[in-house]
């Protein structure tokens, strides 16, 4: 006989605790999935183990035991050492870190293998002589592989420099030792380039691949691949981190500085730090890699925390791109009221006349940003979430971006029945259709996720591209990341002040890595680049020196204003937001736990505690939001930790008209 103690498989916060069991399985252990019968009814549920003994902690009166045990599932002790730290650190039920790690879908009934690269032959070329840099980087990253070291490593270089090839090299070493690697990238779009240069290298059968594009079916079999130890490699987006692997020599972050690597959905983890965590109690190395790296991370390469391996030149020696601002508002002045300005139209002509391709970039999709009468100044704005909709062209309709609500817009005006209904502002479809009347001849087409709904759209389109069938690509920052087409000639950046205006801290330092990143896309074949950034903010720090790609001064100048304002790395972020459909509860919610976090601090620990404002996005999906933000000082986090826990704790237990939210480090304050 065995006790055990486990996490229900239960959405409610009433059941987030251990529940102790019997279990006459004496094979049960630490990370078996078990069926249990819980609640009144003794409905038989799911749980997770976290705890086998063999005496019971006390006496029980009515102790339940376990049904059954899955066949299939049982997580490994490392695992289940990670959801109680993910518990701990990011505040979120037992059972939802847990299933961060299982798979989703279930057997195929007809036995049939669901592998959707089983076919793929990959890029068949030879391994490239390394440079100089690229030995000088891999030398202690496979140094530390051989010695089965925790190591952690920021590889800082400039687009095209060959870091992926470092990657490589790096991932071979740790099969050498019989060891696994996780690859993530941080957009889907990434993945299928990034698996055809693997598989090519270490072929199909070693390969698998996780991201929420495959279908639950899919995802079920590559889990079981990589959990029944068929496979040594992982490829995918965040949620490959949880890949179940029972020894990671090697977890690799390409484009380390993406906000995609921090989930957005609850647990609220970063992959960065689950990373990190999982492969200190591996004894693995972590590698990431950047031509921009988050702040925060070259701060921590400064600080010796990581090791940074630098590779200042291009891998084939051409020179980066040719940069050139140019000033929107002389455009206007000047008579020309197009989102083209003519330098970018001249530039365009001349590519296309020596058969090179250009990527456009432009961080808004849609065809107008919002539907306005110029009569009464009235906007047509979402009814669940209060925000102006965007006008989609190609539909017909006014969408909301944040809830999907849609509209046909109106002949006119709601507000003072005006006919004087017009579109404002720019996205990427109206870049497509300005593009298609002044290059008729080009071909033209948009990747954004208005055009790649249906599934391996995202593929078909970077596949025309790669052979040349499309000419002139225009999207989003899915264009604008790791992409790598030796015959891009130029890259246009339709409007860099797009990403300014955001409400966060961080604003400037996803300008200046959007505008380096797209120019990054341009000359990366025999020939320099060419790179037109349009703004109507040329002398803006974060535009200018993106312009001039020059990192390292964007990075002094950006780590004095976080370290005057203790932003991170000098702090801990906690955000809590209240959501309730009555405003009035929302609002008195979070003033409530204000005053309750308050005292539980220390006096000099209140001055970190802001009070409650409603969310920027105040209303979403006819829900009302409010949010109150802690700034934790080095050092004091599990302090402020602590006190929102036991709040929560406490708080579980009443009956509840708001729901509470906790993000650490959000990147995303609306």
């Amino acid at each position: 006989m065995k006790y055990i103690d486990v996490a229900i498989d239960n959405k409610s916060e009433h059941t987030d605790t251990l529940y102790t069991y019997g279990c006459s399985e004496d094979m049960v252990r630490v990370g078996q999935k078990v069926y249990v019968p819980f609640g009144l009814g003794d409905k038989e549920r799911g749980a997770y183990v976290f705890r086998v003994s063999d005496e019971p902690e006390k006496e029980y009166k009515k102790l339940k035991y376990a049904a059954r045990l899955d066949e299939d599932i049982c997580l490994t002790e490392e695992i289940m050492h990670t959801c109680i730290w993910m518990k701990k650190r990011y505040l979120c039920k037992y059972i939802d870190a847990v299933k961060c790690f299982t798979p989703a879908g279930s057997r195929s009934k007809r036995g049939k293998e669901r592998n959707p690269y089983k076919d793929a032959a990959g890029e068949q070329v030879e391994p490239p002589v390394l440079t100089e840099e690229q030995e000088k980087a891999l030398k202690p990253i496979c140094t530390a592989i051989g010695k089965r070291e925790h190591r952690r490593f920021l590889l800082y270089g400039v687009t095209g420099s060959g870091k992926t090839e470092v990657y490589m090299r790096a991932a071979a070493k740790c099969l050498e030792k019989k060891r696994s690697v996780i690859m993530l990238v941080p957009e889907i779009s990434l993945t299928t380039q990034v698996i055809e240069r693997f598989i090519g290298r270490f072929g199909a059968g070693s390969v698998a691949v996780l991201h929420s594009r495959l279908s639950p079916g899919e995802r079920h079999d590559e889990w079981m691949r990589i959990k029944n130890g068929q496979v040594r490699i992982v490829i995918g987006a965040r949620s490959a981190v949880f890949a179940p692997f029972d020894d990671i020599g090697l977890i690799i972050l390409d484009e380390e500085h993406e906000a995609t690597y921090k989930s957005d959905m609850m647990p609220k983890y970063d992959g960065a730090e689950v990373a990190l965590k999982r492969l200190q109690e591996h004894r693995g190395v972590f590698l990431c890699g950047s031509a921009t790296p988050a702040v925060a991370t070259f701060y921590r390469s400064q600080c010796g925390i990581y090791q940074r391996l630098e590779l200042t030149k291009r891998y084939n020696q051409v020179a980066l791109p040719e940069v050139e601002l140019v000033d929107m508002r002389l455009e206007l002045k000047e008579g020309n009221k197009s989102i083209i300005s003519r330098k970018l139209y001249g530039a365009m002509k001349a590519a296309l006349e020596k058969k090179q391709q250009i990527i456009l970039f432009l961080n808004r999709r849609g065809y107008a940003a919002f539907v306005s009468c110029r009569e009464c100044g009235a906007v047509l704005k979402c009814p669940d979430c209060g925000i102006s909709l965007t006008y989609h062209k190609e539909a017909g309709k006014a969408i909301c971006h944040y809830c999907g609500y849609e509209e046909l817009p109106p002949e006119t005006c709601p507000e003072c029945g005006s006919r004087y209904i017009r579109y404002f502002g720019t996205g990427t479809e109206k870049v497509e259709e300005t593009v298609t009347e002044l290059f008729p001849q080009a071909v033209a087409e948009r990747l954004d996720l208005d055009a790649v709904k249906k599934k391996g759209s995202i593929d078909r389109i970077l596949n025309r591209f790669k052979k040349g069938k499309i000419e002139i690509l225009i999207g989003t920052q899915l264009v604008a990341k790791g992409l790598d087409f030796r015959n891009v000639g130029l890259v246009g950046v339709i409007s860099a002040d797009v990403t300014l205006n955001i409400p966060d801290f961080r604003s400037p330092e996803r300008t200046f890595q959007l505008i380096t990143q797209a120019a990054g896309r341009a000359g990366r074949g025999e020939e320099k680049g060419t790179v037109i950034i349009q703004t109507y903010t040329p002398d803006n720090y974060a535009v200018s020196l993106a312009a001039r790609q020059d990192y390292k001064s964007f990075y002094e100048a950006e780590i004095r204003f976080r370290s005057y304002m203790k932003y991170p790395p000098y702090s801990d972020l906690m955000q809590l937001i209240f959501s309730s459909k009555d405003e009035e509860k929302a609002a008195a919610a979070a003033h409530s736990w204000y005053e309750k976090v308050c005292l539980a601090l220390g006096e000099q620990e209140k001055a970190c505690v802001f009070i409650p404002q409603a969310a920027p996005m105040n209303k979403i999906k006819d829900t009302y939001r409010y949010c109150m933000l802690i700034k934790c000082p080095q050092g004091k986090r599990q302090a402020y930790s602590a006190a929102v826990q036991n709040i929560k704790e406490t708080e579980k237990i009443k009956r509840k008209d708001y729901t509470v939210t906790v993000d650490i480090n959000p990147y995303s304050f609306v």
